[in-house]
Formats: C-alpha cells, sequence, structure tokens
C-alpha cells in the first residue's frame, strides 16, 4: 500500500517529452491529490495519453521528474517498477480487454498476476468485482459478444481487481451512447468514493468531466494552461479555459497548424491569377 499520510499522490515537476523533433510536452507541472477524482482536458493531440504512459514508466521524460507518493517513477529499477504499477489501475482506450480469454478470464488476470491466492478466492474476487459493474452474469462470455459499453464495464472490473491507490482512465467516454457514458461516469465516481481511490480521468469530453470532477487541468501547448476546482474553471475569465469548457469557436486555440501563409505556398501573384472580368463572371 502507499504511505497513508501521502497528500498529492502524484507530483509533476518541469516535465519534457518529444516523438522525434516534435514536441509534446514542455516544461508541464501538476499535482494530483489524494483521494480525489481528478480530470485532465485537452484538444486531441495535446499529450494526455503521453502523459498517462509516463506516469506509468512506459515512457522516459526528456527532462523533469514524475513522483508518485515521492518515488521517483523513472528513477526505479524494474522490480521497483513494477512494485509500483500494482498500485495502479488501468482502463485503456477502448477497453483493452485480451480477446481471446473470456470476461472471467480477463478480470482474474492481474489477480493471478500479482497475487497467489488460491482459486477459490480468486473466483470470489472476479465476481465482486463484476457485480460491482453490473456484469457478474456475463463471466462466460468472450469480449466479442459484448457490447461496446459491456466491454469498458468489464476494462473498470479489471483495472479495480486489487483495489489500487490509483485510477486512471484513458478516454473512457469515447464512442459510447448517452445511457452507457453515463452509466460509466457514475460507476468511475462511485468507485473511487467506495475504494478510498484517487482517479485521473483524461478526456476530451468537457460535459462528464465537469460532471465528475473534483479537480480540473486544462492542457495545451505542452503545458497547464489552467487548474482548479471544477466550480472555479467554470466560471474563469481565462481565455484559453472559456473557450474549451464553454466550446467557444473564436479563442487563443487556433484552428489552422502552424504554416507558411497560403499566399505565399500557392505563389499566388496577379501574373499567374489575373482577375476575372464581368463578362466572364
Amino acid at each position: 500500500m502507499l504511505p497513508a499520510d501521502c497528500v498529492n499522490l502524484i507530483e509533476i515537476r518541469d516535465l519534457h517529452f518529444a516523438y522525434g523533433k516534435r514536441k509534446v510536452l514542455e516544461g508541464l507541472e501538476l499535482d494530483i491529490p489524494r483521494g480525489k477524482v481528478v480530470a485532465i482536458l485537452g484538444t486531441s493531440g495535446c499529450g494526455k495519453s503521453t502523459l498517462l504512459q509516463l506516469i506509468g514508466g512506459a515512457l522516459r521524460p526528456a527532462r523533469g521528474s514524475v513522483k508518485v507518493c515521492g518515488e521517483d517513477v523513472h528513477a526505479l529499477d524494474q522490480a521497483g517498477l513494477y512494485r509500483l504499477r500494482r498500485q495502479i489501475g488501468m482502463m485503456f482506450q477502448k477497453g483493452g480487454l485480451f480477446s481471446d480469454l473470456s470476461v472471467y478470464e480477463n478480470v482474474a488476470f492481474p489477480i493471478r498476476e500479482h497475487t497467489r491466492l488460491p482459486e477459490d478466492i480468486v473466483s470470489d474476487l472476479v465476481k465482486l468485482k463484476l457485480h460491482a459493474v453490473g456484469l457478474r452474469g456475463a463471466v462466460g462470455l468472450h469480449p466479442t459478444e459484448l457490447s461496446g459499453g459491456m466491454a469498458r464495464r468489464v476494462a473498470l472490473a479489471r483495472a479495480i481487481a486489487l483495489d489500487p491507490d490509483l485510477l486512471i482512465y484513458d478516454e473512457p467516454f469515447a464512442g459510447l451512447d448517452p445511457i452507457t457514458l453515463n452509466v460509466i461516469c457514475h460507476l468511475i465516481r462511485t468507485l473511487n468514493d467506495a475504494l478510498g481511490s484517487t482517479s485521473v480521468v483524461v478526456t476530451y469530453d468537457v460535459p462528464e468531466a465537469v460532471k465528475l470532477a473534483d479537480y480540473l487541468y486544462l492542457m495545451g501547448e505542452g503545458r497547464i494552461l489552467g487548474h482548479g476546482p471544477t466550480k472555479e474553471m467554470l466560471a474563469s475569465d481565462d481565455p484559453f479555459v472559456r473557450q474549451f469548457l464553454h466550446a467557444q469557436p473564436d479563442g487563443p486555440v487556433p484552428f489552422h497548424f502552424p504554416a507558411t501563409p497560403i499566399g505565399e505556398e500557392l505563389e499566388l501573384t496577379p501574373a499567374r491569377y489575373p482577375p476575372r472580368s464581368v463578362r466572364a463572371l
């Protein structure tokens, strides 16, 4: 278990990361307080999923630190990293279930991987986790037999299989119908509170994030451009925060990816494109 006296479960300082020459994170800093549901919002491609991989140690930063309850993730050896990951439950985009395993086997997998519990106890734990997400009757099904919403709930049951201190959700609402979306949102909130966990929800779904989260972070330009308690963020006068949370088309977020002016690139000169005559019109 992670130390009980830890105020911030995650502390990130001056985080830099790039894919080749393309810079993704440039000096990003944030704190995730223990016991809260925190949403990290941002436009597609802003580095949200990359940030999650850095938190889990799957990627290494060019500079900066990622600490989970005081432990520098990227200073840990393999054994230390695996020990830390045991306290982290991850719900991947689109569920990430093992397609050749049944629902039961998918949820049992992390329990068997990280413990030596007898099979009768494993069975009880799997049924309890599936019951928590309303799918205890689906133990014998395979992922191909599940709807998108059911697969997402099985993924959630697998994420909470070991009662982790930290639960991470990567785009949990993408592609869901309104009813299923609300079910997943409700489950994330109630399971976080019931387990006493800390939840990090990475998403671009503003309405659900606002309804779900205690605290919001807004990512852009490789940094955190706004953060605060949800109610304060909704009332913010900051141009970027207001544009993103209220879906305004005009604001600091540009429509065009950086490029040379279109006139220069197409060589739009009068000699090349003479004015059309009135008769031609």
